[in-house]
């Protein structure tokens, strides 16, 4: 039976897609490239090193990552204060799963800096959560299954026991590599593209009862 469910963050509890979007073509805007938004798109929900690097890689741009991926939070954390919304029925689902009894763990490809920045604006505390998992503690990244083998780990619950609860197609392969059950939300892909996974639905204000019963 489910005893734990595995949140990630961008695109499930915060409408932060379109940010870090901006964010990454304001970085490469400065640095003298136009790069395209859709451009980001493949590399959704793969964690900032792959998000900008893999842009950076199809135009043939080189970059020390970390200097403009910190470049890239710092226009992110100015274009999210005070802009930064939760997703429709994001707070009350997580509410509902902590009541239920549920262990709750936060496992985001995003680096810890962003993560902090979106519990804030969408105020969610981090001690919600009994484990956080971030893209710095994994080394193989999503849609390898590692960081919720390490969330389920870090519960004490076995993977088989956990719903993970994602929007990206790369996010749905990990869980399901993981050996969890998943829940997509149709955020950032379309019902089609999210078909592996074992519940859809548009907003976590719309899960199917049985996501959480089994």
């Amino acid at each position: 039976m489910i005893k734990g469910v595995l949140f990630d963050m961008d695109g499930v509890l915060a409408d932060s897609e379109h940010f870090i979007c901006s964010a990454a073509v304001e970085m490469f805007r400065e640095m003298g490239y136009n790069v395209r938004r859709e451009d980001f798109k493949p590399f959704t929900g793969t964690g900032e090193n792959r998000y900008i690097g893999g842009v950076a890689e199809k135009y043939g741009i080189r970059v020390e990552i970390d200097k403009v991926k910190a470049r890239t939070y710092e226009i992110y954390g100015e274009l999210v204060k005070g802009n930064l919304l939760p997703l429709s029925g994001a707070k009350e689902f997580v509410e509902l799963c902590s009541r239920k009894g549920f262990k709750l763990a936060l496992a985001t490809s995003a680096d810890r800096i962003k993560m902090e920045i979106n519990l804030r604006e969408i105020g969610i505390k981090p001690e919600t959560f009994k484990s956080i998992i971030t893209g710095l503690d994994v080394i193989n990244k999503k849609p390898a299954p590692d960081i919720y083998l390490k969330a389920a780990d870090c519960l004490g619950t076995d993977p088989h026991e956990c719903l993970v609860v994602e929007d990206a197609v790369s996010g749905i392969k990990a869980g399901k590599s993981a050996g969890c059950r998943c829940l997509a939300v149709t955020t950032s892909f379309s019902r089609d593209e999210l078909k592996e996974a074992d519940w859809i639905c548009d907003s976590l204000a719309e899960v199917p009862a049985d996501a959480i019963s089994w």
